[in-house]
């Protein structure tokens, strides 16, 4: 499974790019309206520190207009993947872009059904939401799987997207489930690191290795003999 950010930071995305883990990023208006800066230097930056599919979403409510939108989206940059919402002109949209060689992110997408739907419409991606669906008592996991059964007998190429991560069993489920990409917002991927007890070992390592200096002094020649840099 593929790891996006789900971000509008370009400071969080710097950070966790250096890890070597993205695939890619989605962003969505709210999440670009909490930034400074204009949205298209932000969504252009995204777009070069993953190297990789970039979610930018239209806002409009009819299809024309989503076309527009997502036409003139895709000229900022050629990772770019035009995110647009789940409805009938949503539907609409995408299959238009579609046919123009636009890749679509199709979100908001809660059920099998709409995501038979979406695929069929020609989405890129499928974005199917687990933690919206928590909130209102519904089993998020049994959705996902129904997702993917479907998306996968439709064999319309469609990827299914885990979005709305929550925590990191969120991800853990998203993997399992065989969703082919999860976007993680970078609160989650920093939980993703921890576990107690690989901070106990590595507390451990580094006090047994304190008690020899002299292996600090001989790592340091080893390195300025090899040459090697950061």
């Amino acid at each position: 499974m593929k790891l996006f950010i789900d971000t509008g930071s370009v400071a969080e995305v710097e950070e966790i790019a250096r890890w070597g883990v993205l695939a890619g990023a989605t962003t969505n208006p709210s999440l670009l309206a909490k930034e400074d800066g204009e949205p298209e230097e932000i969504i252009r930056r995204i777009a070069d520190l993953v190297d990789g599919p970039t979610s930018a979403e239209v806002v409009s409510e009819d299809a024309d207009g989503m076309v527009a939108e997502g036409v003139a989206l895709r000229g900022l940059d050629e990772r770019i993947v035009v995110k647009v919402p789940f409805c009938a002109a949503g539907l609409e949209a995408t299959s238009r872009l579609a046919d123009l060689g636009h890749p679509v992110n199709m979100t908001l997408v809660f059920s099998a059904p709409q995501a038979i739907l979406a695929a069929e419409a020609g989405a890129t991606y499928i974005s199917s939401f687990l933690g919206r669906l928590d909130d209102i008592g519904m089993d998020s996991a049994e959705s996902l799987a129904e997702i993917v059964a479907a998306v996968r007998d439709n064999s319309t190429g469609a990827q299914v997207l885990a979005a709305s991560i929550r925590n990191p069993i969120h991800v853990t489920t998203s993997a399992t489930l065989g969703a082919d990409v999860a976007t993680v917002p970078g609160k989650i991927l920093r939980q993703m690191l921890a576990h107690p007890l690989t901070t106990s070992g590595i507390d451990q390592f580094t006090a047994d290795w304190q008690t020899r200096p002299e292996f600090a002094v001989w790592l340091k020649g080893l390195v300025d003999r090899s040459g090697a840099t950061a």
